[in-house]
């Protein structure tokens, strides 16, 4: 069977660090973690362990309840520039934008709800606030949890569905993603690979080189 041709266009955005000028859940883990999480974090680094259990087992760390986060999150935000920009332009242009995380789905729904933005869609880790810390799953598109890739699980389900995919990314977390889009706009470790890779992409510094980018691709 053919492939399906691609009439429209996704755009799926990273959140930590692409939207966001930090990683917002370093800067929880640093203030609330009961543990070295940085050590998980080495772990991950190294390979040793995927993106998704690590963040399962750091936030198991923090103890704090929602509402103390919620506060702590709206305190320390800080996002990168062009984003009302960007999403302006994706409507005005009929594109799907998307938040692909392996964030907490809680913080960054309180982060666009704060900024007066709630119709997004936002797929990031699911969690539960109790004694033993942050429980978090990631599920997929159909429903089920899934242990690794959930990034490129994403890519892959909305590739199928005919959508010419627009990737948004800064981290290592991204990589795997952006070898499938159909163009890629990086920035960090993400820009870096990209370069040594040869993989074409487009740099940025805030989100407004985003949607001048986008110009120049339709």
């Amino acid at each position: 069977m053919p492939p399906k041709e691609k009439t429209k266009t996704l755009v799926q955005c990273d959140f930590d660090g692409t939207i966001t000028e930090e990683d917002v859940s370093f800067l929880i883990l640093d203030a609330f973690a009961n543990g070295d999480w940085r050590q998980l974090l080495a772990q991950y680094k190294e390979g040793r362990i995927s993106v998704g259990r690590f963040n399962t087992k750091a936030f198991t760390m923090v103890k704090e309840d929602k509402e103390t986060l919620d506060r702590f999150v709206r305190e320390r935000l800080r996002l990168r520039a062009g984003f009302h920009e960007l999403l302006t332009y994706c409507r005005g242009r009929g594109f799907r934008f998307v938040i692909v995380s392996n964030g907490l789905g809680f913080y960054i729904r309180t982060i666009l709800e704060t900024i007066g933005i709630g119709n997004i869609e936002v797929f990031a880790a699911q969690t539960r606030f109790g004694t033993n810390g942050i429980e978090t799953s990631y599920l997929g598109p159909e429903g089920n949890e899934l242990k690794d890739d959930f990034k490129e699980t994403y890519i892959r389900h909305f590739l199928r569905n005919g959508y010419r995919v627009i990737y948004v990314g800064n981290g290592a977390s991204d990589i795997s993603s952006a070898k499938l889009a159909d163009h890629v706009f990086a920035t960090g470790p993400l820009l870096v690979h990209c370069k040594g890779a040869k993989l074409n992409c487009t740099p940025f510094t805030d989100l407004n080189d985003i949607v001048r980018g986008l110009e120049l691709l339709v």
